[in-house]
């Protein structure tokens, strides 16, 4: 039996929220954003309840409305970026720390704001893998239509005439639209990341391993769970570095302000992640970034320090600071 406008509750449209935000975040690359369009979306979708006959269903009549309000946000500004999308690394000798206002980067985001609980592993383990920041980063490569068609087909299961029907397209331009964008995909080669959900016994000794080098200040050991051509990034920085050799001389000189520090373990984009505070001189430990890794074939592959706490700690529910 079909449900009727006087049949819905606000209750009805929240328990979408957190798959619309991963939808939304997807498409636009920033927690923010991602929120502001899901609101938006929640917001039209009350108002416009007239206008929805329940000949599509409910789900699908918030898909439509979301990816409005996404086209609408991408038509209107740049692409969200990485550093690595950007320049080709620094070797650590010509290394420095230069700030791109007029970049939009790429954002974190937390698990549970975009994940939603679903019973199906293979289903949970893609839904992770599409929204670790090289494959988010690599749809921001796509034109926005392109993108929402593969995220809807690709990562949404949705068939080819639903999709065509949401955004008004022929099946046969969905198709045409759909090989476009995986070869684009393809091209940019986002990198994998070993599943993490839950994490094993071996990756669980690696991140102790990881916080035991980094809060212990032991480049040697640390050296040794990274990957010879590893990569670093300090995001709002365009700054990045490639290969063990250069992230330990950076972490040897101007990073030698991160001895001492302590770390605390979240998740961020399906992957592990670290708050990681910084020795502060009025004693305990101040907010210095949010550490998200990359780990593949038993190391780690990446690691993206986002050093604009003040947006990324509340965001994660993270303290404020730390005492000795």
């Amino acid at each position: 039996m079909a449900m009727t406008t006087g049949d819905l509750k606000s209750d009805d449209l929240e328990k979408y929220r957190t798959e619309l935000t991963g939808y939304c975040y997807r498409m636009l690359g920033s927690a923010f954003e991602a929120e502001d369009a899901v609101q938006d979306t929640m917001v039209r979708a009350w108002r416009s309840l007239d206008s929805f006959e329940g000949r599509s269903s409910l789900r699908s009549w918030l898909y439509r409305i979301a990816t409005n309000v996404c086209l609408d946000s991408l038509n209107a500004g740049n692409r969200r970026a990485r550093p690595m999308d950007l320049t080709d690394p620094t070797p650590v000798a010509q290394a420095r720390l230069n700030e791109r206002p007029e970049i939009t980067w790429l954002e974190p985001v937390p698990d549970g704001r975009v994940l939603p609980s679903v019973a199906d592993p293979a289903e949970t383990a893609v839904s992770r893998e599409t929204v670790r920041l090289a494959f988010v980063a690599a749809l921001q490569h796509l034109p926005p239509k392109q993108r929402a068609v593969l995220i809807l087909r690709e990562v949404l299961a949705w068939k080819a005439s639903e999709v065509a029907e949401l955004l008004g397209l022929t099946v046969a331009s969905v198709n045409s639209a759909l090989q476009r964008a995986r070869a684009t995909i393809s091209e940019q080669a986002p990198a994998t990341s070993d599943a993490a959900d839950p994490l094993d016994e071996e990756q669980k000794a690696l991140l102790d391993r990881y916080v035991a080098a980094f809060e212990g200040y032991d480049m040697q050991a640390l050296t040794a769970l990274l990957h010879e051509d590893a990569t670093m990034s300090m995001p709002p920085y365009d700054l990045w570095l490639r290969g063990h050799e250069d992230i330990v001389g950076w972490m040897l000189g101007v990073g030698e302000v991160c001895r001492g520090s302590k770390l605390v373990p979240t998740v961020a984009n399906g992957q592990p992640a670290f708050a990681h505070y910084h020795p502060d001189p009025e004693g305990g430990y101040a907010p210095w970034a949010l550490i998200v890794l990359q780990l593949n074939d038993g190391k780690i592959g990446g690691m993206d320090f986002f050093l604009d706490t003040k947006r990324w700690f509340p965001l994660f529910e993270l303290p404020e600071r730390l005492e000795a």
